[in-house]
C-alpha cells in the first residue's frame, strides 16, 4: 500500500455544509440534510465528523445520541449513522478512522456501548464485513424495518430501510 497523507477528522462547521453537499452528491436525497444535521449538532443531539486528506473531504459520519431505534434510545446507546466515504478514497482506512473517532467521542460522552444499523442487502456487503472486523456484533433482536422490529412472517422490501442492528462494547 502506498504511503498515504495523514487523515484529519473534525466536527462539521457551518462553512462545511456546501462542501459536504458537493462531496455527497446523489448519496444525499434531502436538500437540507446537512443543515438539519448541523442544527442537531448545535443542539447536542448528534455530531457530524468529517474526514479530510490534504484539505479535501474524503468522507463523513454522524454520531446520533438520540437514535430512533428503541433499544438504543432506552439504553442511551449512541448510534453512528450514514458512514460515507467518497469512492475515490475507499479501501484506504478512511471508514475505520471515522468509526474509531465515533467510538472515542462516544466514550468521552460516557457511553459504554455504541451501535449502528447496517442494510441486509448485497450492496451493504462491504460495510457488513467492515463492521464485523471492527468488533461489532448483532444485538440479538433480528432485523428491523425503519428501526422497528420485524415479526416472523412479515413481508418487507429488501432495501436500505431493512437493517440488522449491531453493537460494540466500548469498555
Amino acid at each position: 500500500m502506498p504511503d498515504l497523507p495523514s487523515l484529519d477528522i473534525a466536527l462539521m462547521l457551518a462553512e462545511d455544509i456546501p462542501l459536504l453537499h458537493a462531496a455527497a452528491g446523489s448519496h444525499v436525497l434531502e436538500s437540507d440534510y446537512f443543515e438539519t444535521a448541523f442544527t442537531e449538532q448545535n443542539d447536542g443531539k448528534r455530531h457530524v465528523l468529517i474526514a479530510r486528506r490534504n484539505g479535501v473531504i474524503c468522507g463523513y459520519v454522524h454520531l446520533n445520541y438520540f437514535p430512533r431505534y428503541t433499544l438504543f434510545r432506552r439504553l442511551s446507546i449512541p448510534e453512528f449513522q450514514d458512514l460515507y466515504v467518497l469512492p475515490e478514497f475507499r479501501r484506504n482506512g478512511v471508514a475505520q478512522a471515522l468509526i474509531a473517532a465515533c467510538e472515542k467521542l462516544a466514550r468521552e460522552h460516557g457511553a459504554t456501548e455504541i451501535g449502528l444499523g447496517v442494510g441486509v442487502g448485497g450492496d451493504f456487503g462491504p460495510a457488513q464485513r467492515l463492521y464485523v472486523q471492527c468488533g461489532y456484533v448483532p444485538d440479538g433482536f433480528g432485523a428491523v424495518f425503519e428501526r422497528e422490529p420485524i415479526s416472523v412472517g412479515e413481508v418487507r422490501p429488501i432495501d436500505d430501510r431493512i437493517c440488522l442492528m449491531l453493537l460494540k462494547s466500548l469498555e
